[in-house]
């Protein structure tokens, strides 16, 4: 075990280096999110789900810097997640609406100009409906229509369509 230490000290301190670095990135981007969720009366689930994607995100640079600090033999461990990869590409591509409505509900996290209990309009030509938001998840927004119908719309599809804001809940404290 000393031999060990002794052969890979340069190794051992950057990887200590990397797991103090990656705790406080994790730690600043929590308190950002949070901070961003509590200003903007943002929902804790969401909030909650926003820290988690960029959680895994941090982890998997983490994790890439620590195989190149250990110096991993890329042309086979490049076999390994090629083989992975292409995998991945098929189901991903399969699941490009999955991808799309997670990124989107990433993206009306932080810029979204509705929030839980507003009364809004979705223009389409195909589908117009009016109905109150009841809930933001991470793949759709959950609403109740006027006649008391439960209605899910896609995340991405609230950054293509026209959506109009007819009465805003002021009163929302969550």
């Amino acid at each position: 075990m000393e031999e060990f230490i002794s052969n890979n000290q340069s190794e051992i301190l950057s990887t200590i280096i990397g797991i103090v670095v990656f705790l406080i990135l994790k730690f600043t981007i929590t308190m950002t999110i949070r901070k961003i969720g509590r200003k903007s009366n943002i929902h804790e689930g969401r909030t909650k789900l926003v820290i988690k994607y960029l959680s895994i995100g941090l982890f998997t640079i983490w994790f890439a810097v620590t195989t190149f600090i250990w110096g991993v033999n890329y042309r086979e461990l490049g076999i390994i997640f090629s083989s992975v990869f292409a995998i991945l590409g098929v189901a991903i591509f399969g699941t490009w609406s999955i991808l799309s409505n997670i990124t989107s509900g990433i993206i009306l996290f932080f810029w979204f100009p509705f929030k839980i209990g507003d009364k809004i309009k979705i223009l389409d030509k195909d589908f117009s409906e009016e109905a109150t938001i009841q809930d933001i998840k991470a793949f759709h927004v959950a609403l109740i229509k006027k006649n008391g119908e439960f209605l899910t719309y896609p995340n991405n599809l609230f950054l293509q369509k026209g959506i109009l804001i007819l009465q805003k809940h002021e009163n929302l404290t969550d």
